[in-house]
């Protein structure tokens, strides 16, 4: 694994990282927002303690365990990834209310162009404050953008510590099945 300093990471906050997505996937999942490896590296969820490719592999969305660097493997499988908030931080809560909205507003775009089956939002409160429904719990969701389903993750940084692994493959294992019967 490369080793960053941290002057190196701290300039990869200007870092874009770019989308893996295709038309008519079968889920786009969308984390928060770039994490500050995740930007160095141009790979999503790359955070050594960040569960989210362990999850995939364990709730049977992948047939083995993907590397970070393997990301655009996931199209074989229909599968992609985005953010709601392209900014990448070092924590999350550095990010404003109002990039939360605009980045709901930027997603559903970007989901009405894409149209993917499902819109998987892997974090509770990123959901809440990018479509300002407070109330929103973890699983699928009344709200649809066109076409499209949306559900809510939890999100699978290590910090989370409310959710195992094995928890959240459960749940990520439920949005599969759900997506496998549209």
């Amino acid at each position: 694994m490369t080793r960053f300093t941290p002057e190196e990471l701290e300039a990869a906050r200007d870092r874009l990282v770019p989308d893996v997505v295709a038309d008519g996937l079968r889920v786009l999942f969308c984390g928060i927002n770039p994490g500050l490896m995740t930007a160095a590296t141009g790979h999503h969820f790359a955070r050594p303690g960040n569960r989210f490719w362990p999850v995939l592999r364990l709730s049977g969305f992948t047939p083995r365990l993907l590397k970070p660097s393997e990301q655009e493997e996931l199209l074989s499988y229909g599968l992609g990834i985005t953010n709601v908030v392209a900014r990448a931080t070092a924590r999350a809560d550095e990010l404003s209310a109002q990039e939360y909205r605009e980045g709901g507003r930027l997603l559903a775009l970007k989901v009405a162009r894409l149209r993917p089956r499902r819109l998987a939002v892997v974090g509770v409160t990123a959901y809440r404050a990018a479509f300002d429904d407070r109330k929103a719990r973890v699983g699928p969701q009344e709200r649809t953008i066109g076409d499209t389903r949306v559900w809510v993750l939890t999100n699978p940084s290590g910090l989370n510590a409310h959710w195992t692994a094995q928890t959240m493959a459960e749940e990520f294992a439920r949005l599969r099945v759900a997506a496998e019967a549209d």
